[in-house]
Parts: C-alpha cells; sequence; structure tokens
C-alpha cells in the first residue's frame, strides 16, 4: 500500500475484508517481508489473528520503505 496511507485507513482496509481475502493477502503479501505461511495454518486461524497479522505486516513494510 502506499506510504501515504494512516494507520486508520490500514485498519479500516483490513477490517473490511473477510477470512478468505485476508488468507489471500497474506498469501501474496508483496512486501519486503517474507512470509511463509500455508493455506492449513491460515484456515486454523480465527479473523482477529489474521487482521492482526496482515496489519503488523503492513506497518512493518511501511517502515522499511520509509527508513530506505
Amino acid at each position: 500500500m502506499a506510504p501515504d496511507i494512516s494507520f486508520e485507513q490500514y485498519c479500516a482496509y483490513i477490517t473490511s475484508l473477510n477470512k478468505e481475502e485476508l488468507k489471500d493477502r497474506l498469501l501474496h503479501f508483496d512486501g519486503p517481508l517474507r512470509m511463509d505461511f500455508t493455506e492449513d495454518f491460515l484456515e486454523q486461524q480465527n479473523i482477529e489473528k489474521l487482521q492482526h497479522i496482515l496489519l503488523a505486516a503492513m506497518v512493518t513494510a511501511k517502515r522499511k520503505k520509509v527508513s530506505l
């Protein structure tokens, strides 16, 4: 996501996603972080956990991009 997006906008975007969309974003995350989740692992997680993981990845990716 673009670096000018606020934390609140990240949160609103992530909470708008359903479980399948969250799993897809995590499986195909395009950022400086390499994430290696299996579909089975992601399926076992509740939606709040998936939201937390994706938010952490997006915020970390934004920080890494800004610091470069």
